[in-house]
């Protein structure tokens, strides 16, 4: 439980009570999908009772951004700059990594933002998507966590050290409850096919642009993923 609190405290803002020790989550951070489950339904309580589709998926983008204090977003961001950056890999990193946010980020940002609104505002049943989102978006992380070789120090190379190549399997054991929700078969398989790619493409991405990747890029799998997911889900 203690760990599981510790994974809370740091995806969300939710007030927890007293700072869990860090090192508990990252001993098991393929609990990443866990935290997607708590603050998707946290986000459905208000959905719920919006009948209108356009502003109940409005409540659900804010709802996902806020509950996680943009932290995630932030990451977006700062790897927008990184993609649109010119030269070699050193100037990618230093565009990625600095405190500054410019067009390339304003534009990541306003991009995956507006195809998980759209997606959510097209889906036959917001609710089901928005829970099958926000758990692919949190195995993404625990995938780049595991998989993503760190290009520097910081919180994703000490999570990574702490990490073990069976962890994104434990995550991917934890988005089976998914089956329960009211959603075919086959829309699902096509979900966690999505799930899948979303982060291996990150992760062939950032190892060529950066030469590894930093918790900035594992923030933006999260937002990437979901985005993609629930547009995924919107189309079939």
């Amino acid at each position: 439980m203690k760990s599981v609190l510790s994974l809370l405290q740091f995806t969300t803002i939710l007030p927890l009570g007293k700072p869990q020790d860090f090192n508990l989550f990252a001993r098991h951070s393929w609990m990443f999908p866990v935290a997607g489950y708590v603050i998707a339904l946290l986000v459905a309580i208000p959905v719920f009772f919006i009948r209108d589709t356009m502003l109940a998926s409005a409540v659900a983008v804010a709802g996902v951004i806020v509950l996680s204090g943009a932290h995630h977003l932030d990451g977006l961001l700062d790897l927008g700059d990184g993609l649109m950056a010119q030269g070699d890999k050193d100037k990618r990193v230093r565009a990625l990594t600095d405190k500054y946010v410019g067009a390339g980020g304003i534009a990541a940002g306003l991009v995956v933002t507006l195809l998980l609104f759209a997606g959510l505002h097209a889906a036959a049943s917001l609710i089901s998507v928005l829970i099958i989102g926000e758990v692919a978006a949190k195995f993404s992380m625990s995938f780049l966590t595991a998989y993503g070789t760190p290009f520097k120090e910081g919180m994703h190379s000490y999570l990574h050290r702490s990490a073990k190549p069976y962890f994104p399997f434990l995550s991917f054991l934890l988005c089976i409850p998914l089956i329960l929700l009211p959603v075919s078969p086959f829309r699902l398989v096509v979900a966690l096919t999505v799930m899948i790619l979303c982060p291996v493409g990150l992760l062939i991405l950032s190892e060529r642009l950066f030469g590894g990747v930093n918790g900035d890029v594992v923030g933006a799998a999260n937002e990437i993923t979901r985005a993609l997911v629930v547009v995924a889900l919107a189309l079939i």
